[in-house]
């Protein structure tokens, strides 16, 4: 479940504006991805994200872990009811050495986009990942962004590794907006 809120927190820099860069990958790495990005971005002083404070909540529509006992699958419903805000500052050098966008670990090897798609304020992408006895995970996102904005939804599926109660699946939605400017007390991206 963390990689999907990781996740979450890092597609603030997908805020673009709607002539922005056009990205298109199949069965590509992270590093891939993250490299097309960069060469559609530009060097200089090419942004995709306004630096400042952004503000956003996550709301986790719907999980399921079809093997928890029915009092734990109840206690999780209930801690994750309802929206969860959290607020990120993203800073002018966080922008400058594109750090900041959502394209995964460049080095983690064991997943690929089967196929990622970026242009004219959409993001369409889907991501697997093979962790061999860690397990395998699926994830996709769909949504929109434009340079102070952003909404995804997201869904993603696990299974296997140590332990594992099955396969858990989980649908959410994240959106944030850059209110101003960062003030010190969010977290750092």
């Amino acid at each position: 479940m963390r990689l999907p809120f990781i996740a979450l927190v890092a597609l603030i820099p997908l805020a673009a504006c709607d002539s922005g860069p056009s990205v298109t990958a199949t069965n590509a790495t992270q590093k891939e991805v993250q490299e097309k990005v960069a060469d559609a971005v530009g060097g200089g002083d090419a942004q995709m994200v306004e630096p400042g404070r952004w503000e956003g909540a996550m709301t986790v529509h719907e999980i399921d872990i079809p093997n928890m006992p029915a009092a734990a699958k109840e206690q999780m419903k209930q801690s994750m009811a309802g929206a969860k805000s959290f607020v990120s500052c993203v800073t002018p050098e966080d922008v400058k050495a594109q750090k900041a966008f959502f394209t995964g670990d460049e080095d983690d090897k064991s997943c690929k986009y089967d196929h990622f798609r970026l242009a004219g304020g959409k993001l369409d992408a889907a991501l697997s990942c093979d962790r061999g006895e860690a397990g395998k995970m699926h994830m996709t996102m769909t949504g929109s962004y434009a340079p102070q904005s952003y909404r995804m939804d997201m869904a993603s599926k696990a299974e296997g590794g140590p332990g594992h109660m099955g396969a858990m699946s989980m649908r959410m939605t994240v959106e944030a907006k850059r209110v101003g400017a960062c003030r010190g007390d969010e977290d750092k991206l």
